[in-house]
């Protein structure tokens, strides 16, 4: 028997939408996984596995990524456009509060939502990231969001994803590296690694730009969540969220517990032992 049920809805603009759903207690709130820019819900599957059956876990995939559709306009390459795209898929499965883990661009997306709805949040994790970006890392994920050519190999796709996250990751063996990369890319019918992600992702974080006071709606969104337990984790070798902005975060949510995982930059992978032990204490703690 599958671990998981597979499932599509649509977004309200039509397209088809992916998501899986792992089963668990009913009576436990639901835990809603959302993944990073470049990524899809198969990041989640070892965490779901963990977190299963006590409690049921949905990993949608932005659309854009693994098996939702790719958006042909694609300035709807947005942290709105999926924020609109996840209570849609809420509404679908009649899911009304959650627990909610983000990373990364997953986070952000959480914050919005919480901006228009906190309620909807029993407890949330932000996974290396806040309401600021530092400038150095956002100018990397830009240098390099869309621009790889196609891997001719799986040893190809290996050196790309370690060119693009070697600083993150440096204790990956070599079996971590190909686990991570089976995670990033599907087998095309001449059995060659495909991105599961949109180029044109790429040129949509470079071409649309913050409006003015974007940093402050952001604090504003996160601080919604005041009332809401929360879970920080930051990577100790970050370039995205900086020790300024971690700290600023643990000052003004009295209820943020906040956790550094070292020898990890931007992202943590949450298999970490540091990881998974304030993942399992903080669920415990929730409905």
């Amino acid at each position: 028997m599958p671990i998981y049920s597979e499932h599509t809805y649509r977004s309200r603009d039509g397209l088809k939408l992916y998501y899986r759903d792992y089963p668990g207690d009913p009576s436990k709130v639901p835990v809603l996984c959302l993944h990073g820019l470049t990524r899809n819900c198969r990041d989640f599957e070892a965490l779901a596995l963990r977190i299963m059956p006590g409690r049921r876990v949905i990993t949608p995939d932005f659309r854009g990524r693994g098996q939702s559709q790719y958006d042909s306009l694609w300035m709807n390459y947005h942290p709105m456009t999926y924020a609109d795209d996840i209570w849609s898929l809420l509404r679908e499965i009649g899911v009304d509060r959650v627990i909610a883990i983000g990373t990364s661009l997953g986070g952000l997306v959480i914050m919005l939502m919480a901006a228009v709805h906190a309620q909807t949040f029993a407890g949330v994790v932000l996974n290396d990231i806040g309401p600021e970006i530092d400038p150095v890392g956002a100018a990397r994920i830009r240098s390099y969001a869309g621009r790889f050519p196609p891997p001719r190999s799986w040893d190809d796709a290996i050196e790309q994803m370690k060119y693009v996250f070697g600083e993150a990751l440096p204790d990956f063996t070599d079996q971590q590296w190909q686990d991570f990369v089976r995670l990033s890319y599907s087998e095309d019918s001449t059995g060659s690694p495909k991105l599961e992600a949109d180029p044109r992702i790429g040129d949509a974080i470079r071409t649309i730009q913050p409006p003015p006071g974007a940093v402050q709606g952001m604090w504003l969104a996160f601080n919604a969540l005041k009332d809401t337990p929360t879970l920080a984790i930051r990577g100790a070798l970050s370039d995205l969220l900086s020790t300024e902005v971690f700290e600023r975060m643990q000052r003004e949510h009295p209820r943020l517990q906040g956790v550094t995982i070292a020898n990890r930059g931007h992202v943590p992978q949450l298999d970490e032992p540091q990881s998974r032990a304030a993942l399992e204490q903080f669920l415990a703690q929730l409905p």
